[in-house]
C-alpha cells in the first residue's frame, strides 16, 4: 500500500487549469485564480514554467492529482503542442464531468472542427508531426469541444461569468469525492476509525498520528485520508518523505529547522520565494487559517518542531495528521489521537497479494495454493504482498513454481531498502538488539531476552522499549518479542554480509558445516543455530570443535525436519563447551554427559530435548537461580548443586 513519488512534497489540487499563457493569463486567468482562492478553491499555478513542447513530469502529477480540470481554449491554444499534450493527458485521466471547458473569444464549432483561425493555429502546430499523434490531437480538441461548457460570447459581464465558473467547479468538488484509493483492501475500515477521531471537537486544532512497521501502509491510508477531506480546508499540503528533507541538507538544527519551514510554507501558500527569517514565521502565516497538513514520514520530534511545534500556530478546526515508524516522536509533541496501522488478517493479505499478481481479488484457476504460500512470504505486508504479486504477474504456473524457492531465502530489493532505512537509523546498541533478536530470540519471552542479554551493556529494557516504539518488534500478550519475518529476513542479511570470520552469528547450515568440521570458529561468533534437517550430509566433529569458539553465549541446535534421525555425531565425545554460554538447547544431543571442565556459571536457559543426556556433569556446579528457574523438575534428580 505504500506509496512512492520523486517529490519530497506533493499536494492534490482541486483544479488543474489548462491554457494558452499568452492569451488568457495577465487577465482572465489572474481574475479566476483570485476568485478560486476567495471561494477556497486550490488551484495548481504553473509559475510561467511552460516552454517546450513536451509537458514535464511536474504537470503530470499535477494533471493526475488535481480532482477537476478546468481547460480554457483560447484562439491560439491549439498553436501549442504543449497545451495540446496537456489536453490529452486530462482526457486520459479525468472523467468527463471532471473536466470543465471555457471557450474564451473562441467559438465551440471551430475548436471540434479545428477550422477558422482556431484551425490554421493548429495546422501549424501539426507540421511535421506524425499523423499518428496529429489524429491524437484532432481527437481530443473534438471531444472536448463537446463537453459543455461557458462561452464567453455569451457574457456581457465577465466577472459574472468567473463567479459562476468557480461555483459550478465548488459543486463538482462536493459531489465528485476522489476514488484513486477505491478498492484498496482494509482502506475503508482505516477511514472509519481516522475520520472518527478528526471529527471530534470539530473547531479546535487536532493533530493524529499514524504509527506503524516500514511497508504497512501508512503513507497511502494518510493519501486516502487528505484525498478524502482536503475539500473542507482553505488550504492542504500533502508533505512527503520529511525525513529524507530533513537530513539531506548540510546546515545546523537551526538552519535545517529554517529550510525546512521555508518549504512547508512555500508549498502550503504555492509561493516559491517565501522568506523565513525566524521559527515563528508559521505561527504568524497560518493561525487565522483553517488548514488541513500531512506530514509523512518523520522520525525525528524537531522535524514537528520546525513545522508544526503548538496547536496555537494553526487556525480554528485545522488537522494535522504525521506519519511515523517511531511513536516517540509522537508521544514528545501534542498528538490528540494516535492509530496504530495493523497487519491485515490471512485472508486480506491473500486478496492485496491477488489485486496485483492478478488483477482481481481471489486467484485464477490453479493458482491459489500457490498464492497463499506467497502470502505467508510475504508476512501480511502491505508492501511485500504488492511488491511480489507484482513481480509474479503474467507469470505461468510453472514460472511461480521456479521462483518460490528464491522467494524463501531472498528479499526483494525494493523491499529491502524500506526496511534497512529503519534499521540504518537505530542506536548501535539498539541495532545490535535488533540483530541478536532476529538471529536467536523471535518469539521469545521479553524477560527472558533481558536475562539473556543482561551482561552485554546494551541496555536491553530500554532497547526494546525503543524498537516496539519504531515498530521494529511487537510485544505480544504474553510477553513475548515479535519481529516480523521480512524484519527478521534483512536483519539475517546484515548479518551474513559481513566476513565469515568477522560474523557473529552463524545460521546458514553449510557454513556451520564447514567452520565446526574444520575448527575454524573465532571468538568473533556470539551465537550459533543450526537446523540440522538443513544438513545434506552427516555432521561428524571432533571432541575440541567449540574450543574455538571460546566467546559463544548462545548454541541453538534443533531440527525443523520430519526425519528424526540424528546427522550430527561426536564419535570422539566432547571435552569443551565454552563458559560463556548463557543460552544452550540442543535436540537429540548424542552423548550421555556434558564435558566435566564446562562451567556453566552464566547459564540462563537449557534445553535438550529427546537428547541422551544422562548425567549433566560430575561434581558440583554453582548455578544461577535464573537458570534453575528454566530447568523441569524431572531433571533435577541429575544435578548436583552446591549450597
Amino acid at each position: 500500500m505504500a506509496a512512492s513519488s520523486s517529490s519530497s512534497c506533493i499536494r492534490s489540487y482541486d483544479v488543474f487549469p489548462s491554457f494558452r499563457g499568452k492569451d488568457v493569463r495577465i487577465a482572465f486567468l489572474s481574475h479566476l485564480l483570485k476568485e478560486f482562492d476567495r471561494v477556497g478553491i486550490m488551484a495548481f499555478k504553473d509559475h510561467g514554467m511552460k516552454n517546450g513542447r513536451v509537458i514535464n513530469d511536474e504537470l503530470v502529477r499535477a494533471i493526475r492529482g488535481s480532482r477537476v480540470s478546468v481547460v480554457v481554449f483560447s484562439r491560439n491554444y491549439a498553436s501549442s503542442r504543449w497545451c495540446l499534450n496537456e489536453l490529452v493527458e486530462i482526457l486520459r485521466c479525468k472523467e468527463p464531468e471532471r473536466v470543465v471547458t471555457v471557450f474564451y473569444g473562441v467559438d465551440p464549432y471551430h475548436v471540434r472542427r479545428q477550422t477558422g483561425y482556431f484551425g490554421r493555429k493548429y495546422k501549424r502546430a501539426c507540421r511535421g508531426m506524425p499523423k499518428e499523434q496529429k489524429e491524437i490531437w484532432s481527437k481530443a480538441l473534438t471531444f472536448a469541444a463537446n463537453i459543455k461548457g461557458e462561452h464567453s460570447k455569451r457574457w456581457d459581464n465577465e466577472a459574472k461569468m468567473i463567479e459562476r465558473i468557480a461555483s459550478d467547479i465548488s459543486a463538482k468538488l462536493n459531489d465528485t469525492p476522489p476514488r484513486d484509493f477505491d478498492g484498496l483492501v482494509g482502506m475503508e475500515a482505516h477511514l472509519e476509525k481516522l475520520s472518527s477521531m478528526l471529527s471530534q471537537d470539530p473547531d479546535e486544532v487536532k493533530m493524529v498520528g499514524i504509527w506503524g512497521p516500514p511497508g504497512i501502509g501508512k503513507t497511502t491510508i494518510a493519501r486516502a485520508l487528505f484525498d478524502k477531506i482536503c475539500g473542507d480546508f482553505q488550504s492542504c499540503i500533502f508533505m512527503e518523505n520529511v525525513k529524507g528533507m530533513y537530513g539531506r541538507i548540510d546546515l545546523d538544527d537551526h538552519g535545517l529547522k529554517m529550510r525546512l519551514q521555508k518549504q512547508f510554507l512555500s508549498e502550503i501558500f504555492d509561493q516559491k520565494n517565501t522568506r523565513v527569517k525566524h521559527l515563528g514565521i508559521a505561527k504568524e502565516r497560518l493561525k487565522e487559517r483553517r488548514v488541513l497538513v500531512v506530514l509523512d514520514d518523520v522520525d525525528h520530534v524537531e522535524q514537528l518542531n520546525a513545522l508544526a511545534n503548538q496547536s496555537e500556530w494553526f487556525g480554528s478546526g485545522s488537522r494535522i495528521i504525521v506519519t511515523t515508524e517511531d511513536k516517540q516522536v509522537l508521544e514528545a509533541q501534542w498528538t490528540n489521537f494516535t492509530y496504530k496501522v495493523g497487519f491485515p488478517s490471512e485472508q486480506q493479505a491473500l486478496e492485496i497479494l491477488c489485486r496485483y499478481a492478478f488483477g482481481q481479488s481471489i486467484p485464477l484457476d490453479g493458482f491459489k495454493d500457490l498464492a497463499i504460500e506467497v502470502a505467508k512470504i510475504g508476512g501480511n505486508l502491505p508492501l511485500g504482498l504488492r511488491v511480489l504479486g507484482s513481480s509474479l504477474c503474467g507469470k505461468s504456473i510453472d514460472e511461480w513454481k521456479q521462483t518460490m524457492s528464491r522467494l524463501r531465502t531472498s528479499l526483494d530489493g525494493r523491499i529491502e531498502r524500506i526496511l534497512r532505512t529503519a534499521y540504518n537509523d537505530l542506536h548501535e546498541k539498539d541495532k545490535a538488539i535488533f540483530l541478536h533478536i532476529a538471529c536467536m530470540f523471535n518469539g521469545e519471552k521479553k524477560d527472558l531476552i533481558v536475562h539473556l542479554l543482561d551482561k552485554s551493556r546494551l541496555e536491553v529494557s530500554l532497547g526494546l522499549l525503543n524498537l516496539e516504539k519504531k515498530s521494529l518488534i511487537d510485544i505480544s500478550t504474553d510477553k513475548c518479542i515479535v519481529m516480523h519475518h521480512l524484519l527478521q529476513q534483512m536483519g539475517r542479511k546484515v548479518v551474513s554480509s559481513k566476513k565469515l570470520k568477522k560474523r557473529q552469528f552463524l545460521l546458514k547450515a553449510e557454513e556451520i558445516l564447514d567452520v565446526l568440521t574444520h575448527n575454524k570458529g573465532t571468538g568473533a561468533i556470539l551465537g550459533i543455530a543450526l537446523d540440522i534437517s538443513e544438513l545434506q550430509h552427516e555432521l561428524v566433529i571432533s571432541a575440541t570443535t567449540f574450543q574455538g569458539l571460546y566467546n559463544l553465549m548462545f548454541l541453538r541446535i534443533y531440527d525443523n525436519g520430519t526425519d528424526r534421525n540424528n546427522k550430527l555425531h561426536l564419535p570422539q565425545g566432547m571435552v569443551y563447551l565454552p563458559n560463556t554460554l548463557r543460552l544452550m538447547y540442543w535436540s537429540a544431543y548424542p552423548l550421555a554427559t556434558l564435558p566435566s571442565s564446562f562451567h556453566p556459571e552464566f547459564l540462563v536457559k537449557f534445553s535438550m530435548p529427546h537428547s541422551k543426556l544422562e548425567q549433566l556433569w560430575q561434581g558440583i556446579q554453582i548455578l544461577t537461580e535464573v537458570f534453575l528457574r528454566s530447568l523441569p523438575s524431572s531433571m533435577f534428580v541429575n544435578l548436583n548443586i552446591a549450597e
